[in-house]
């Protein structure tokens, strides 16, 4: 397998550890006033994710810096032709740390209360723009080869021109935004939320489980729906390869089973088989994308391939070793912390007076 090959499986395994991981935040984020009654089963809401959180986040990261470093042409195309929507995703993340961090710092329920919309918010927001993101991977985008003084290079002449072009979304933000690439917002969101009250239900007790499976039961069904209908339109209008089928399929029979050990209640296998639906889907985006990482919808001249991406094979092979040496200690240290706090948590384990600051203290 040449490296290039590598390094876009290896992009594609970091993608899925960051949306199957933020996936479940993001879904109690968004449920955060909704679910959660009073003050203290949102506090019970949010310690499900505190010690996590900031570690999930570290596959973002390092998806990001792995494109950077791998592909930087796909890194340039991707994040310029994007810039709008990747900028909001930011800022939103911004915001969710902010939410995250300063909501206990004052004991006051109307500062706790704006901090929770702002969570809300934060996390509805980048939930829809990853779909919406990927989707147009797989549609292809309105990428065309452009010389330097602006002059768009002729399909039949691209091969010759890349020394001195280069591959640039022409189409501008509103060609991002079709019916395909909103569905695609919309499954990513109907699947962050069945995966955060799937996993609401895990790790809490007492009242709040029972509305998160009550809740989660329900999801499970809109999130299998809407998947299903994304993914057959994707894979048989867009996909550009027929191996795609075998990642769909998978995600298909783990959803029905989703659906199932929902209102068994088996909020374990429910996690599970939700994670590895997420999983499958996100490879089922990269599967349907080979030989390319982004195609262009203009003319697959333009369409910018693994190969015309890829960094030098010495950079390659420094990045392998690497990341062989590193990412097993990472994901050993990550699963460790999951096992520690591997616990259900209740509204009796938090305190009747909360921590924080009084407004009196602030003045």
């Amino acid at each position: 397998m040449e490296l290039s090959t590598l390094w876009f499986i290896l992009i594609a395994i970091l993608w899925i550890g960051y949306l199957v991981l933020e996936g479940f935040d993001f879904g109690v984020g968004m449920l955060l006033k909704y679910l959660p009654r009073d003050e203290q089963e949102r506090r019970v809401a949010l310690n499900t994710i505190g010690p996590h959180w900031d570690g999930n986040e570290v596959w973002l990261l390092t998806a990001g810096g792995a494109t950077f470093a791998a592909f930087p042409e796909w890194y340039a195309t991707m994040f310029s032709g994007m810039y709008i929507p990747l900028f909001l995703i930011l800022v939103m993340l911004i915001l969710r740390i902010s939410a995250l961090e300063w909501r206990p710092k004052v004991s006051d329920l109307a500062w706790r209360n704006r901090w929770d919309t702002i969570h809300v918010f934060s996390a509805w927001v980048p939930a829809v723009l990853w779909g919406v993101a990927f989707a147009n991977l797989v549609q292809g985008m309105d990428i065309e080869v452009v010389e330097r003084d602006g002059t768009v290079v002729p399909p039949e002449a691209v091969e010759g021109a890349l020394g001195t072009a280069s591959h640039q979304l022409t189409g501008g933000f509103f060609s991002l935004l079709t019916p395909f690439t909103l569905l695609g917002g919309v499954v990513t969101a109907s699947l962050f939320l069945t995966s955060g009250a799937i996993f609401l239900a895990l790790k809490t007790d007492g009242e709040l489980r029972r509305r998160a499976g009550d809740l989660a039961a329900r999801l499970s069904i809109v999130s299998a729906a809407v998947t299903a209908v994304f993914a057959l339109w994707g894979q048989f209008a867009h996909a550009r390869s027929a191996l795609a089928l075998i990642p769909l399929v998978v995600a298909a029979l783990c959803l029905v089973a989703v659906v199932s050990t929902t209102r068994q209640r088996k909020e374990g296998w429910s996690f599970l088989l939700n994670s590895v639906a997420i999983a499958a889907a996100v490879a089922w985006i990269f599967m349907a994308l080979h030989p390319y990482v982004m195609p262009s919808r203009i003319d697959d001249a333009y369409s910018l391939s693994i190969v015309q991406a890829s960094s030098t094979p010495y950079t390659l092979r420094v990045m392998t070793i690497v990341a062989l040496t590193i990412v097993p200690v990472v994901i050993a240290y990550q699963a460790y912390t999951y096992w520690v706090f591997r616990r259900r948590l209740s509204t009796r384990q938090i305190p009747t007076d909360p921590a924080g600051l009084t407004l009196s203290e602030l003045r």
